[in-house]
Order: C-alpha cells, then structure tokens, then sequence
C-alpha cells in the first residue's frame, strides 16, 4: 500500500482566517483531538509570529506524542531560531520553511532576483539543518513559478538538505490536470527528486482545491496539506476530511493508495474546530456538514429507506456521525454521564467532570431531554477553563424592554480585582444594552465588528451560542459562550473575547520572565 501523509494546518493556515484567533489552550484541545484523528504531521504555528504562538508551539510539541508537530518559519535565520526554541522538545523537531518562487513574488514582495532567492533558500535549509533532522521547504507561489526556475530551485534545495518539498497553489489558480502535470514535470526533471517526498498544499479561491490535491496524488506527491472544515485565508484551504474520506470511499479508483486517518474521529474533530473558531461549517458541505446525510425528496428517501446506498455514498457512522439511543436527562446520575463523556472521547480529572456534571444538571433541570450537542458543549467549556490569570466574571444580567422605550440592561460583572461592579445603560436593542453596560464596566473603547447567535441542537429550549467579533486594545478578537438564554450566551461571548486580551497580555508577561 502507498501511504499518504496527513499534514494538518488548521492551527497556523486555518487560524489565520479573518476572525479566527485561538489562544493556547484551545490550540492545544485541537492538537490533542488531531492526535487522536491520527493526523501524520500537526503544524502548530508560526513561532516567529508573536511570544503567544511560540508558547503555544511549545506547549504543543511538548504534549504530542503520536503526531509529528511542526512549525513555519521563513527564509530567516531569526524565525529558524524562534522555531527550534518551540520545537526542540518534540520528540521528532521538524521544520516548515519557506520562499516565493514565482516572477511576481520574487519582483515586488521578496524584490529579489532568482538567483538571490536560490541563494537564501540553499542558506536557511543549511542552517536549518543544523538544528532539525527533518527540513520540508516550500516554494511559496509555486504553480505560478516559471517551471525551469522552480526545476532548479527545488534541486538546490533538495541539494541543501531538505527532506520534503512543497508545492503549493497558493491562490488557488490551478486546475486539475495542470497541478497534475506539474508534479509529473518536477518528478521527470529534477535529477535527485527520488530522494525527497513531494507534498501537495491546495487553496480554495476557484473552488478546486479537493480536485487538485487529488491529481496531485495521482501524479507523485505523497503528502497533502490542508485544514479540517477547509478552513484558512480567503476562500480557505483543502478540506482534509474530503481528501481521506475520498480515497477511503473511491478504493476501486486510488488502489493501493491509503491514509492512516481514523475516519470515525472526523466528525469530532470538525464540530470542535468550528466551535473554538467560530467559523460554523455550511449545511451543505461536503463529509461534514448536517446536511450531508439529510434526504428531503420524496423519491431519494424512498430509496435510502429500501437501501441506503442509492443515494449514500458514505455511512454516517464512517466519520463517527452515530445516534446513541441513552437519553440523558436530569433523573440521569454522575455515572451514566461519566460513560457519556468517555464515550464522547473527553479526558477530564475528577474535578472537571464534577463540574461538568454540576452545569449538566442545572441545564436538565430546565431542558427535557439532553442532546449530544449540549453535552458536547458542556463538556468542552470544562474542558477550556483556564486560571492563568485574572479575568471578567459575569455575575448577572437583567433587560428592561418596552416595545415603545429603547431596552436598559444591568450587569454585575466581578472585574480582575475582584471587585462587584453593576452597571446600568440602554441601547437600541437589547443586545446593544447589554455591550454598552459591559464596555462600561471594563472602563475602555470596545468595537463590536460581529455578533452571530446560533442554537445547539433542536426545540424551544435549546442551547444558545454566541459568537462576538470585536476590537479591543487594537486587536481583533472573537469570543465564544453558550447559554440557555440568549442574552446571557451574548454578554459571555463579549466577556469572553476581551478576557482573551487579558490572557494574551498575561502569557507575553510571562514569556519576558522566562
């Protein structure tokens, strides 16, 4: 069997998506779920970027055991320094570094000639190399390169000392059979290819990155990079649960072509890196999304009805999509919802769990029946609590509302010293009452960009979550919270995202300590 590696940047390409930010803790959670997907490679950040990446890669490299873990860097000896300070306690230190390649890169963003940029690339591999047993550059802008100069550059680099080599569509310009042909131009040109393993890394900006990444299969690489949901800049990356579940399903057509992926984790995996993220994942997406096992025509559910795979090509029980018939409700006791959270594949002390198990049945108290979903919410809240240092606590919040008055709302947050503070205004609406009161209480000029509301599970008495988008401090941050109530859920989420803020001051505090 020909196996392909799995590389997953859903934590430095995807997190990069406008309105992603994950801190530490999160990168972690999603690390250690890609762990257990059996993802080959884990690409964990950029270390260069800020101290919060490096001490984020560091934490992850130093927990990953089963998983090679990662880091970008470019052509800098600066950010190769950065990467080996967060990667050397990995069990295997692996380097991700790169360059353009194309006229246009080269020309007006590197401003070099060819040759500068073989020289730089040839320089960084070697010095890289002094560090990391394992180099993979990439040739940033590759399919638009010019292909002798990528030819050459690709043997220099080879020459060098890297070990993989990437060739990315990085706006996502190609189409099949030209990413195809590519791969099959490299393999046919460059005299110490055969040494190297080549890797695919797909954008999605025409729609095609799946399509890609497959002809590039077919035509040598042996590895593909990309992010769970397709997550990542402009239109995003390749969708890694598309590619492993298409070999999987497509056998008679890939023979002897395999991944190691535990396909029954993907469902897991994609539902929680869109909750940390934020970015909800489309009803009609491909593998994963809620409508991918959903048959509305009348003709297509007879026919699923006598036979499932008329219309399904792939079992929802193949990507761990399955119904447990234990409901779970508040006569349900600490030992039955222990069974449901190992079942679910959460890790939590006794400690967690007791306070999981507390939130749980104080939602049963108020909700009938229990779903997966508010489990799943509630275990990975739990999961995600962090006491690195002092936070916003919302205590409570109340809203007065006349149909003909602008709405008022109160809030008693405990602020990071510990103090009560209640504070009265109104707004427009509820909501916007209830942000003005909170950007009182914090006492500096908070920017809402985005605020999305959405339910978890079905009924009246669902679950609410609440997404918020703001400015703060000059950054741009995304808070996240869920509640029964849908005011409560938003004032959370806007707590939330400033108390990322504080987090991220708080570990840059620390990293001028160490």
């Amino acid at each position: 069997m020909r196996k392909i590696d799995i590389y997953d940047t859903t934590l430095r390409d995807g997190e990069q998506s406008p309105g992603v930010n994950l801190n530490s803790v999160e990168k972690l959670e999603i690390a250690k779920q890609l762990e257990r997907l059996r993802v080959d490679i884990i690409e964990a950040g950029f270390p260069a970027a800020s101290p919060g990446d490096l001490d984020a890669v560091k934490q992850i490299a130093s927990t990953i055991k089963n998983s090679t873990v990662t880091g970008l860097a470019r052509s800098v000896r600066s950010d190769i320094d950065a990467a080996w300070e967060a990667l050397r306690v990995a069990e295997c230190p692996r380097l991700h570094v790169f360059i353009a390649t194309s006229p246009i890169h080269m020309t007006y963003k590197l401003k070099q000639t060819p040759e500068q940029v073989v020289a730089t690339a040839v320089d960084t591999i070697q010095y890289a190399r002094k560090f990391f047993p394992v180099v993979q550059w990439s040739a940033e802008d590759a399919f638009r390169s010019d292909r002798a100069f990528l030819a050459h550059i690709v043997e220099q680099a080879i020459h060098a000392g890297a070990t993989i080599i990437n060739i990315p569509d990085t706006v996502g310009y190609a189409t099949p059979a030209e990413y195809g042909a590519l791969f099959k131009f490299l393999k046919e040109n460059v005299p110490n290819i055969d040494g190297v393993k080549l890797s695919a890394h797909c954008h999605n900006d025409l729609g095609m990155a799946t399509a890609n990444t497959l002809a590039a299969i077919e035509n040598g690489a042996d590895q593909v990079e990309g992010t769970i949901n397709g997550i990542g800049e402009r239109a995003g990356n390749v969708a890694l649960e598309e590619i492993a579940v298409a070999l999987y399903t497509r056998q008679d057509f890939y023979k002897n072509i395999k991944t190691d992926l535990k396909l029954n984790e993907i469902k897991r995996t994609s539902q929680l890196v869109s909750t940390l993220t934020g970015m909800h994942i489309q009803a009609n997406k491909a593998v994963v999304g809620k409508n991918a096992f959903a048959h509305e025509s009348g003709i297509h559910q007879d026919g699923v009805l006598k036979e499932p795979t008329t219309y399904e090509i792939i079992t929802p029980e193949l990507i761990g999509e399955t119904s447990n018939n234990l409901v779970m409700g508040k006569h349900s006791g600490r030992h039955a919802f222990q069974d449901r959270a190992k079942i679910m594949g959460f890790e939590l002390d006794q400690e967690a769990l007791n306070n999981a198990f507390k939130e749980f049945k104080k939602l049963a108290d108020r909700k009938k029946e229990i779903t997966n979903e508010d489990l799943w919410t509630i275990l990975t809240n739990e999961q995600l609590k962090e006491s690195d240092t002092s936070v916003f606590e919302l205590e409570g919040v109340g809203v007065y509302y006349e149909s003909s008055k602008d709405p008022s709302a109160t809030v008693i947050v405990k602020n990071p010293d510990g103090e009560m503070v209640e504070m009265t205004t109104s707004g427009a609406g509820s909501v916007e009452a209830i942000f003005n009161a909170l950007e009182n209480v914090i006492g500096e000029e908070v920017h809402v960009l985005d605020y999305r509301v959405t339910s978890i599970g079905k009924g009246r008495d669902a679950l609410a979550e609440s997404i918020v988008n703001l400015s703060y401090r000059g950054e741009e941050l995304t808070g996240r919270d869920s509640a029964q109530d849908v005011l409560e859920s938003s004032a959370k989420a806007y707590l939330n995202a400033v108390n990322r803020s504080l987090l991220s001051t708080h570990i840059k505090e620390l990293m001028k300590t160490v």
